[in-house]
């Protein structure tokens, strides 16, 4: 599987601002997705993926089969994973109609799709990880298979003090404290973050779609001070799950 060469490739993903050439390759009877860096920060960023998949496994979460180091940085090979990105985000702008398609979806299928999100993250915190650059650009979902997965994970790293300006990231999705040098990023950040995903998927081209429930979820995990959120990823996923089963009808927010 080591001979994965991008003249062979049926496509190719080169307009990324992350600084990574990723392209789709047929080997064995199989497709794979390579992912290779093409400038110092994206090595960074390949290195610490590595570091992360080692340590976290989850069903959700599309890991890469092999890395092959090379004189650029480790090279990730995952399998091929079908489906569509919800934020296609290039150099050149973002394509959401996956999004907006996603978003009109029947709400068991959408509800289906947070919880097996949620449910990642569990295993991330678990192993002691915080997601950053976690946004729509990261959730693939396969509309035959009514299934969501996670994918560009490479920013996730343990906490907890950010020693940088700012993190990577959407503004749409990050918390107000990965702005600030010093800060602790912790697993209320990825609270933060996860109840971003929750007013995004649920809510449409026609308003939200959730019920008052779940927007009180979202509002109280989003709230800007960190010690006024849910205390950790398990809690959030234990009140999101308390939402799925009350009769709450959908609000228009």
């Amino acid at each position: 599987m080591s001979d994965l060469p991008l003249a062979s490739a049926f496509t190719v993903f080169s307009d990324q601002d992350s600084g990574c050439l990723s392209y789709g390759v047929e080997n064995g009877g199989r497709r794979w997705f390579v992912k290779k860096a093409t400038t110092a920060p994206a090595r960074l960023s390949l290195i610490r993926a590595t570091q992360f998949h080692a340590a976290v496994q989850h069903p959700a979460i599309v890991r890469p089969e092999q890395i092959l180091n090379s004189p650029d940085g480790p090279v990730l090979i995952y399998p091929w994973q079908d489906g569509s990105i919800l934020n296609d985000a290039t150099t050149y702008g973002s394509d959401r109609a996956a999004l907006t398609r996603f978003q009109q979806l029947p709400l068991p299928d959408v509800k289906a799709a947070i919880t097996r999100i949620l449910d990642a993250h569990e295993a991330v915190a678990a192993a002691g990880h915080v997601a950053v650059d976690l946004y729509d650009g990261c959730f693939l979902y396969d509309f035959d298979a009514r299934q969501m997965w996670l994918i560009d994970l490479d920013e996730y790293r343990p906490g907890p003090v950010l020693d940088a300006d700012r993190l990577p990231g959407s503004r749409r999705y990050m918390a107000p404290e990965e702005f600030v040098r010093g800060a602790v990023i912790d697993q209320r950040t990825t609270v933060y973050t996860l109840g971003r995903t929750i007013w995004h998927l649920l809510d449409s081209p026609h308003g939200w779609r959730g019920t008052p429930a779940q927007a009180r979820l979202a509002t109280h995990a989003t709230r800007a001070a960190p010690g006024d959120r849910h205390p950790d990823v398990a809690h959030l996923v234990t009140a999101w799950r308390a939402t799925l089963t009350t009769s709450d009808t959908p609000a228009r927010l």
